[in-house]
């Protein structure tokens, strides 16, 4: 995937995550992509604390693909994903991942919000203890502001 493509798909799951949070959901939002970097397979937004976005997607992607189609595409979420969602992403053999925004910059728009009690754990931490080479994007600053606004504005109402 090229950085114009990452950069296109994460605005528009930022826009999918700003559609969640207008429904009172929490605003993060995945798409899958396919090895081509262009065709989106399948969307993904928050269900609850539990039902990540991105581990939803990984499982409904799982279900629906064989492990080879699955390695060449890329996870493209707003947020760098949690452990459990790296490691459903790992499970799911989702070969590729662009996020926008770190864990870390979460963390200080949310604070210690009992909403999102964010880990720190990097997501190369978690793949790095696997035994598959994940292709890792991120953050991209280019999208970062746009979805910090999001989730600062979000957060700060709850």
């Amino acid at each position: 995937m090229t950085p114009a493509q990452a950069l296109r798909h994460l605005q528009h799951a930022n826009g999918l995550a700003r559609q969640a949070a207008a429904a009172g959901h929490h605003p993060f939002a995945a798409l899958l992509v396919a090895e081509d970097g262009e065709t989106v397979l399948l969307t993904q937004t928050n269900v609850d604390t539990v039902n990540h976005a991105e581990a939803v997607l990984a499982r409904t992607a799982a279900a629906q693909f064989t492990p080879e189609q699955l390695w060449g595409c890329t996870l493209v979420t707003t947020v760098e994903p949690c452990a459990m969602c790296a490691g459903t992403q790992y499970w799911a053999h989702i070969g590729g991942l662009v996020y926008g925004l770190e864990e870390a910059a979460l963390l200080a728009i949310t604070g210690n919000h009992p909403e999102n009690p964010t880990l720190s754990l990097p997501c190369c931490e978690v793949f790095a203890r696997g035994q598959k080479p994940m292709r890792v994007l991120g953050p991209v600053a280019q999208a970062a502001r746009d979805i910090a606004a999001v989730h600062q504005a979000f957060w700060h109402q709850r």
